[in-house]
């Protein structure tokens, strides 16, 4: 069957991973997204989020309004923690495809406070969660963990990737 193109199917193919991984090397953030929802009050958003090393997810939750939210890793691997309410680490799973992973992907519920660190040089995710998107309420930024900009943010990760025996360079 011949290729067709057309205006309401979008491949997930390397091109468009590759693209989108260039905008996130020139991203000051360390990563960025390629959104398959037309617009913020779409549901679900679904999207590529495409991270480097070094990006840094403050821990958060998404609890009002209450979102579920999935993940799943297509390539890369990246440590993906869950704290408890004072933010001690309750759960940290490797994802990915590698055979130290433990999944390769994780679905949360709303309420979950939880952060992703890229382990590989670089992690392509696949998202889900409800929409609408309105930054105002979208996540609530855990006030035990670093502001992302702040410089105590690499020591933090560092510590946590210490403390679940994860490393930087897992393969991926």
């Amino acid at each position: 069957m011949a290729a067709e193109s057309r205006p309401d199917v979008l491949l997930i193919n390397q091109s468009l991973i590759q693209a989108t991984l260039q905008r996130a090397q020139q991203a000051p953030r360390r990563r960025t997204n390629f959104n398959f929802h037309q617009a913020m009050e779409e549901n679900p958003h679904r999207f590529l989020n495409v991270m480097l090393r070094g990006t840094y997810i403050t821990p958060h939750r998404h609890l009002r309004p209450p979102k579920t939210e999935s993940f799943l890793i297509l390539s890369g691997t990246a440590a993906f923690f869950i704290f408890d309410d004072q933010g001690a680490v309750s759960a940290a799973h490797q994802l990915g495809s590698t055979a130290s992973c433990t999944a390769i992907g994780i679905d949360i519920q709303p309420g979950v406070w939880h952060c992703l660190v890229v382990l590989s040089e670089t992690a392509v995710c696949f998202e889900v969660k409800p929409g609408p998107y309105r930054a105002s309420d979208d996540k609530e930024f855990a006030p035990w963990a670093p502001e992302e900009g702040s410089a105590d943010c690499e020591s933090y990760l560092n510590r946590l990737l210490a403390d679940a025996g994860f490393s930087y360079g897992a393969a991926g």
